[in-house]
């Protein structure tokens, strides 16, 4: 009961804490759990793991930068928005993300794609909806709804008029109302109401900085042709890096990212004090053939990586896991030799598979036949910190790694 107890206090203080952050901006507030692992805990099987989890429910909360704020904390808030990075912070992230795109004036903004405002905004329901690339388009039939709405077909200061919403649709609506309300089941709309305010780059790292956090920019693909009115890949590369210069933020503190190994290693030539933690985010599972048992295939391999100067790789977490003869998650041949060629791991992205009592989804497709609960949650996360030996995770609800990487005494 001792737990529960604990629950049912973390809760009202994190109900409490939110409150403060959202509504008194600058308030010192310190971190909290809340109650999801809690719950989590509760759900594991009886083992060592367990134990020890529970044997941390009465620690002192701490930041900890391998807790990495997947867009805030977009599991309950919407994503890349003040409220959502208030809320990871509160719950410890310790390095917080902006995906950085451009608008049509070339100014660097927090969307996880240049052409998802129409799912993650409220544009639709203004009047910016006649500047989209393709205004809504209602279903018809076998045709599902069409609606594309970009940062480039508007300027920054119509961006900052919208407000964000949960990441979702429903393809299938015949009005708008209907196409925006396909939230996913196991996401909520209880602080989406109001909606959440868009971040730009440069007011994100000043958001960050107040947390006291590290940062991990993620330069998102173009889906304009590049060069954009004469704006090249190299310049938007190095206007991420020049807006972290302006704001005085040390390069120790930056983890810039790209699924665009280029961008990794114009950052490493170009920049190299930001370029020694720059992030190169494996995308290669999309190739065909793929295989994370036979890593050596890889082009270029991990030593080659390695001998280019790329020192942080991120695969999607299912890259990393497999499972042996008896059923149990262990580390893949990809995670091992990654290692083995002196490469850092970090991996993506905990809690956005919704719940796992059918195998999880797409993060864990490797190891679905060993998955049967929520509390498997953190039997992943062992593996993949004891043994892959992962320096960070980003998550949807950094909590869950708050509460796990203070439990074991990660910093």
């Amino acid at each position: 009961m001792a737990i529960f107890k604990k629950l049912v206090t973390s809760k009202k203080s994190l109900v409490a804490g939110l409150f403060l952050l959202i509504c008194l901006p600058g308030f010192a507030q310190n971190i909290q759990y809340g109650v999801r692992p809690f719950y989590l805990i509760e759900a594991m099987k009886e083992g060592p793991l367990k134990s020890k989890l529970k044997s941390c429910v009465d620690n002192t909360p701490h930041r900890t930068s391998f807790s990495i704020a997947h867009r805030g904390a977009p599991l309950e808030f919407p994503e890349h928005t003040v409220q959502s990075n208030q809320a990871a912070a509160l719950m410890g992230a310790g390095i917080f993300e902006c995906d950085i795109t451009f608008t049509k004036d070339k100014q660097l903004v927090c969307r996880h794609s240049q052409n998802d405002l129409q799912a993650t905004t409220n544009i639709l329901l203004t009047p910016l909806q006649d500047k989209c690339t393709k205004p809504f388009s209602a279903a018809n039939g076998t045709q599902p709804v069409v609606a594309e709405c970009r940062t480039t077909d508007i300027t920054l200061k119509e961006f900052k008029t919208l407000r964000g919403k949960m990441d979702g649709f429903n393809k299938n609506a015949k009005d708008i109302q209907s196409y925006m309300a396909g939230t996913p089941s196991w996401r909520t709309e209880l602080y989406s109401g109001t909606g959440g305010t868009l971040l730009t780059h440069q007011e994100s790292i000043a958001l960050f900085k107040q947390f006291g956090g590290k940062f991990t920019p993620e330069l998102k693909e173009a889906v304009v042709p590049m060069p954009y009115m004469g704006f090249t890949q190299e310049q938007y590369a190095q206007a991420l890096i020049d807006e972290y210069k302006q704001a005085g933020i040390p390069p120790k503190d930056v983890f810039p990212q790209s699924f665009n190994l280029n961008d990794v290693l114009y950052w490493v030539n170009k920049e190299p004090e930001f370029g020694k933690q720059a992030i190169y985010l494996d995308g290669r599972y999309e190739q065909k053939g793929f295989n994370a048992a036979q890593p050596e295939m890889l082009q270029p391999t991990m030593q080659e990586l390695y001998l280019k100067g790329v020192r942080y790789i991120a695969p999607p977490i299912w890259v990393l896991l497999t499972t042996d003869g008896n059923g149990d998650i262990v580390p893949s041949a990809y995670a091992r030799a990654a290692t083995d060629a002196g490469l850092h791991i970090i991996t993506w992205s905990l809690e956005r598979d919704g719940p796992m009592n059918k195998g999880g989804g797409w993060y864990h497709q490797s190891i679905k036949s060993a998955i049967h609960s929520d509390g498997q949650i953190y039997e992943v996360l062992d593996v993949l910190a004891k043994q892959v030996g992962i320096k960070g995770i980003f998550s949807d609800w950094p909590a869950t790694v708050t509460y796990y990487a203070n439990c074991m005494g990660f910093n």
